[in-house]
């Protein structure tokens, strides 16, 4: 039986703890993770930065243990996050990159049992939905030049992502073929692949209209791709694509790039629809949402819009 190699350390300048050299098997499996999570889901890089720095901690844990990454055990991960002491909200992050990592070994490994199964999540509290005021999402809807291709086709994304409550996967995955101009619906897979069908508003139909009429056909360039938005390559747009135009449209008009996302678009959908009277179940089927309880939480944000009404404008509020 051979000697274990010794575990190298060195001391925190700060801190003044040990921290354990990466072995590098190690180093090179979260490599090599994070160029999947790079090539495949298109991440940001200060998400990848962020996975990176999860999973390095972790292996420095682990090797003051005398074992890998690929070795832990569910004990393990259950004794490091319990050593460490972090909010309930950067706990959760880790264990989603565990989960993550784990689970891509486990694709790779005949046989793997992921140490992350049982792990038990930490409760989170519940953060309200950000939604824009009605006069923000006009402006935001006005702030591409409709007179080039590419604008126009933003303006038409915009409003129909704003008109329909669409998810940013679902509005870039639209195929034309999801789309009833004569009955005014969009047929939409949504999560675990459901499809559901969602009413279009006339203004939106009349740029998505005005889109397929004059700005489509240039970006395809005479070709036929299935998708209902293009880029200027003539394929489908991808969600970080769509992000960076809204961020950009949303700096143009003064609103701050840190309150808008494209998510926000959904969700500012919901919370108009119901501050005008909209009934709850309908809106769960419009967002496609599988349980009630998910759509609740807009009803929270519109108690809590009324609340600012009332404090803002009432004599004793």
């Amino acid at each position: 039986m051979g000697l274990r190699r010794p575990h190298h350390c060195v001391q925190h300048p700060v801190m003044g703890k040990q921290m354990h050299s990466i072995a590098d098997v190690d180093r090179a499996s979260i490599d090599a993770f994070i160029e999947r999570l790079w090539s495949e889901d298109g991440l940001a890089e200060r998400t990848l930065e962020a996975y990176r720095r999860d999973l390095e901690g972790l292996a420095r844990w682990l090797a003051g243990h005398a074992r890998g990454l690929e070795q832990a055990r569910r004990e393990d991960l259950s004794g490091y996050l319990g050593a460490e002491r972090v909010s309930a909200r950067s706990m959760a992050r880790r264990q989603t990159t565990f989960r993550r990592y784990y689970g891509w070994i486990g694709r790779q490994r005949t046989g793997f049992e992921d140490p992350t199964l049982l792990l038990q999540r930490p409760k989170l509290p519940r953060g309200l939905p950000k939604a824009l005021g009605e006069r923000e999402i006009e402006a935001l809807l006005a702030a591409p030049d409709v007179g080039t291709p590419l604008g126009l086709r933003d303006r038409a994304m915009l409003e129909l992502m704003y008109a329909s409550g669409l998810r940013v996967s679902e509005l870039v995955n639209l195929p034309v073929a999801g789309l009833n101009l004569g009955q005014g619906v969009l047929r939409v897979t949504g999560k675990g692949d459901k499809d559901r069908l969602v009413p279009v508003g006339e203004t939106a139909l009349d740029w998505i209209t005005r889109y397929m009429h004059d700005a489509r056909p240039q970006l395809a360039r005479g070709r036929q791709p299935a998708a209902l938005f293009l880029s200027n390559r003539a394929a489908a747009m991808s969600r970080q694509m769509f992000w960076i135009l809204v961020k950009r449209y949303a700096m143009q008009v003064g609103i701050n790039a840190r309150r808008i996302s494209p998510h926000v678009l959904r969700h500012s959908f919901a919370t108009h629809l119901l501050n005008h009277g909209a009934d709850l179940r309908a809106l769960q089927m419009l967002l496609g949402h599988s349980a009630l309880s998910t759509t609740q939480i807009y009803t929270l944000v519109a108690r809590e819009g009324l609340k600012r009404l009332h404090a803002r404008h009432h004599p004793r509020g």
